[in-house]
């Protein structure tokens, strides 16, 4: 849940931009921005290559809490303003929505989590009800559920559903009664698990009952459940006052580490096999890339297989590719299902900073994650937490959006006026261009992401120029199979004199248009008449031979002297060259699998009995001898084994000639990286 009391580290990234709806909003001066410096009009070329493309992209969307909560009862000329800013074509064009089942502190609890925070509880406690009340709650008794909770998040189920491909509920803490501390602002300590090990099953069953009676009542359909949200960390703690209120934890929020876990999962499965829903479970929605393969990889497959899609946050950034790799090896679809930011340096509408700092966010994220969608955490936040002297002394720059949470039945957008920060006007220039059903592929620029249309006729590309110089941006069109003599790029600019300002087509010639970006921005350029592959320029090319050397350790991955093992030697010293041929027909994606075959002893890279070895290529190559292929568009490449999920591993990250390359799970670790160098023997007529 994005918004912990974390005192937010503002992240540098860059300067100037901006737009109020409703009242405009008087800014100050700010001190300089720290910036990118660049050369002046230094020259980038992106080479977007649709040979390696993602599954059918889902869309971008948000989280309803804490917004949905708060403004929910607002009068109608704000509510609608909103939602047209989140969800209508010219704001942020969102389609997909993660709805809050709230737990509920006891009645007798006087609130003091954050506005909007307070969600409400599907339950119904008889009145006289305590925190110390634990024990008067079945999901059988009809009595025990109140359908009509949560009205103010619920208005906004109803308002937007029309606009909503995907639908997923998510729990940030179980109800009270079923809590250690009995709070659901998370335990006494935080690090210690908070749902109680007696409520593993109600806890189930109320996530369930929830989602069946949301569906029921404004007749949509939730495809995914997330009974977590960033579990395995030490955030989500309860203080006590003197008088004993509590006076820390502002804010939902429940430590259950790995094992817990497991035994929810567990619980869930059999609770929604038996249910009126048919949504899946999803899971764990982890704060971080990292702390997502340590819960990950700590489930048995019996409990991986439960979970339908992955969902992890990218408030930390390591290890993306890590969890790229286990979501390959598992089968399953990976969302990056919440983050939020600063980039700033104090709360302003106008400053570049942390528009860019989001894009360039976004921009990591689909190149390295390689996730199904992309999701807020809530692109609304309170004005009145985020202003000068709220949560900071200088305030903050959390979500793209900002009006008071505390506004009333009588206020108008005179007097509750509306803000967008440049980080509205950047990310429209994903979700305006990218759009559901498109194929993300790869680059090879750290600052551009793109994607294919859906009809495979057209390509976006969205580049971040961080910099404080203007720049060539030449879009490379050389790996798509045709660029006809009439193929346009257009470029849609926002820096900070406009937003997703459309130019002028420019023509490509000889497959390249070159366009000049401004300092401080982010473009779109929008890419007609290019469509398939050019195989001879695909970086991985059915049935050509390859040197695999190791990023880390300068050598090739190559067949032992015992003719079973693998090592690393010099390509001087007779390094292994191995063909590649690509399991099943139709078009290559990033999720295809390959054989990977040494010519000259006919001898395939394999896992058997736990280990890495090379084996005779006789018969049909099982999973086991089937690798998927990664990469961020760097040029080189992991390979995910399609049976264990391993990647080989050079031991100890040696660079010794001969060292042993053994097996281990993703981690992102350069020694599990390869460079690909095509040395496939020419043939002459």
């Amino acid at each position: 849940m994005a918004h912990r009391t974390r005192t937010r580290r503002l992240l540098g990234a860059i300067g100037v931009t901006a737009l109020a709806t409703g009242t405009v909003m008087a800014t100050t001066s700010l001190p300089v921005a720290y910036a990118e410096t660049a050369a002046a009009n230094a020259s980038v070329t992106v080479r977007p290559d649709p040979s390696y493309k993602g599954e059918s992209f889902e869309g971008w969307g948000t989280s309803l809490v804490w917004f949905a909560n708060a403004t929910g009862d607002y009068p109608p000329e704000i509510r609608e303003k909103l939602a047209d800013l989140l969800f209508g074509k010219d704001g942020l064009n969102l389609n997909i929505a993660r709805y809050n089942i709230g737990g509920g502190n006891a009645p007798d609890v006087k609130d003091y989590l954050r506005a909007g925070g307070a969600v409400e509880g599907w339950w119904k406690a008889p009145a006289g009800t305590t925190r110390e009340d634990v024990d008067w709650w079945s999901a059988d008794d009809k009595s025990d559920w109140n359908k009509n909770a949560d009205a103010t998040q619920r208005w906004w189920v109803d308002r937007i559903k029309n606009d909503i491909d995907h639908w997923e509920t998510f729990s940030n803490s179980p109800p009270w009664f079923m809590t250690v501390s009995g709070y659901v602002s998370g335990g006494f300590d935080s690090s210690k698990d908070q749902l109680k090990e007696e409520s593993v099953d109600d806890f189930a069953k109320y996530l369930v009952g929830a989602t069946e009676r949301l569906e029921k009542a404004h007749g949509i359909k939730v495809d995914t459940l997330d009974p977590f949200n960033e579990p395995n960390t030490p955030y989500w703690g309860t203080k006590l006052g003197a008088d004993g209120q509590p006076t820390g934890g502002r804010q939902e929020g429940a430590h259950m580490g790995p094992e817990l876990q497991q035994k929810v999962l567990k619980a869930l499965a059999p609770v929604l096999e038996e249910s009126r829903t048919h949504a899946e479970i999803s899971a764990m929605d982890e704060t971080n890339p990292g702390t997502f393969a340590t819960n990950w990889n700590s489930y048995p497959q019996e409990v991986r297989d439960l979970v339908g899609q992955m969902n992890v946050h990218t408030y930390g950034t390591g290890q993306r590719t890590t969890v790229r790799d286990l979501a390959k090896a598992a089968d399953k679809p990976l969302w990056m299902s919440e983050v939020e930011g600063d980039w700033g340096d104090g709360q302003s509408f106008t400053d570049m900073r942390p528009g860019l700092g989001l894009a360039q966010r976004m921009v990591d994220d689909l190149r390295e994650l390689e996730p199904k969608a992309w999701v807020f955490w809530q692109p609304v936040e309170d004005y009145d937490n985020m202003k000068p002297g709220g949560e900071s002394a200088k305030g903050g720059n959390w979500g793209s959006i900002q009006l008071s949470f505390g506004c009333d039945s009588a206020d108008t957008l005179e007097t509750c006026p509306i803000y967008t920060n440049t980080k509205f006007d950047t990310a429209r220039n994903f979700t305006h261009y990218i759009k559901p059903g498109d194929r993300l592929i790869k680059t090879n620029d750290t600052s551009s992401t793109a994607a294919v249309a859906k009809k495979g006729d057209k390509a976006t590309v969205v580049h971040v120029n961080s910099t404080t110089a203007a720049r060539d941006v030449t879009v490379d069109l050389s790996k798509f199979g045709k660029v006809s003599s009439r193929a346009t790029v257009t470029a849609v600019v926002t820096d900070a004199d406009g937003k997703l300002v459309k130019q002028q087509p420019v023509r490509v010639t000889d497959k390249q248009a070159t366009i000049t970006v401004p300092a401080q921005s982010v473009t779109s350029f929008l890419v007609k008449g290019v469509s398939g592959v050019a195989k001879d320029q695909a970086e991985l090319q059915d049935e050509h031979t390859y040197r695999l050397t190791g990023v880390q350790s300068g050598k090739d991955l190559s067949i032992a002297a015992d003719g079973k093992g693998l090592v690393i030697k010099s390509a001087a010293n007779g390094g292994t060259q191995w063909q590649l041929d690509r399991i099943g027909h139709g078009a290559a994606d990033n999720r295809s699998r390959y054989v990977l075959t040494d010519p000259a002893s006919d001898k395939r890279l394999a896992i058997r009995d736990g280990a890495l070895v090379a084996e005779p290529a006789e018969g049909r190559p099982d999973t086991a001898a089937q690798w998927i292929m990664s990469t961020t568009g760097d040029t080189t490449w992991t390979l995910v084994n399609a049976a264990t999920g391993q990647l080989p591993d050079v031991h100890g990250q040696s660079t010794n000639e001969g060292a042993g390359v053994g097996l281990w799970t993703p981690n992102s670790g350069s020694n599990q990286r390869w460079k690909l160098t095509d040395v496939t023997p020419t043939t002459t007529s």
